[in-house]
């Protein structure tokens, strides 16, 4: 049997299919202007990668914010859930979550079998965010992709975590001469900086799992678990956690 998890977020749609326990395959593509049609799409593409049909899925969990719009699954569960189970799944000796995404970023603790103990989110504004680093990005006239070929340097301190305010501070600093890679060093604390205050205490972490798009930046890994004080680990592809957790969901 084949269980199904679609992630349907701001900026990217995910499915994840798992039978046996076991990931069987999983695509990734933009949301795009119908969060409907995306979650109809991940899920073909990932049944076809897979070999299999719709009727080889016993069961679909829907979860983003995208997740009341998927009238095919077979349920719909909040992203908090999801993401603690798949995290759980990729490593299940941590009990702290960090999730950034495209709109939002979380921070979830979890007990030892990947139940949410307590969390707190960001989603009113895009400070410590992928759409914060994005501007960011846009006004140093770079890409999200070339931001991992500059190295990492003392940094700058940008003072506001505003997307607004931190874009002109940006500007302001390479009008003043400042390198980009000094600026892009001080986002990547700015951000950091941010994430760590949203837990409160860490004096009960076992291990951080770091999930979302924004895991896939390497100097935003290394800037993290310097400001946590602690290792952190991710998933081979951090954006699926919340579709793997979904997947999860749909087995039981």
């Amino acid at each position: 049997m084949v269980y199904a998890g679609i992630d349907v977020g701001s900026v990217a749609a995910k499915a994840v299919l798992l039978s046996g326990g076991e990931i069987v395959s999983y695509v990734i593509e933009p949301t795009g202007w119908s969060p409907k049609e995306a979650g109809r799409s991940v899920l073909a593409r990932a049944l076809a990668q897979a070999g299999r049909s719709r009727a080889d899925i016993k069961s679909i969990v829907a979860t983003g914010y995208g997740r009341v719009l998927l009238d095919f699954a077979d349920r719909a569960v909040t992203e908090i859930t999801c993401h603690a189970l798949g995290a759980h799944y990729c490593y299940p000796e941590n009990n702290l979550v960090i999730d950034i995404g495209g709109q939002d970023s979380k921070v979830i603790m979890i007990n030892e079998k990947g139940k949410v103990i307590k969390f707190v989110m960001n989603d009113k504004c895009a400070a410590g965010t992928g759409r914060f680093l994005q501007v960011m990005a846009l006004a140093l006239g770079l890409g999200i992709e070339e931001l991992n070929n500059l190295p990492q340097t003392a940094p700058v301190n940008i003072n506001s975590m505003c997307t607004v305010f931190a874009e002109s501070e940006v500007v302001s600093l390479l009008a003043a001469g400042e390198s980009k890679e000094r600026i892009v060093s001080g986002i990547y604390y700015s951000i950091a900086r941010r994430i760590s205050t949203m837990p409160g205490s860490l004096d009960n972490v076992n291990g951080v799992t770091f999930s979302g798009g924004v895991a896939k930046i390497k100097a935003m890994r290394e800037t993290l678990a310097k400001q946590l004080g602690c290792m952190i680990s991710v998933p081979d592809n951090p954006q699926i956690v919340g579709a793997l957790g979904a997947a999860i969901l749909a087995g039981k």
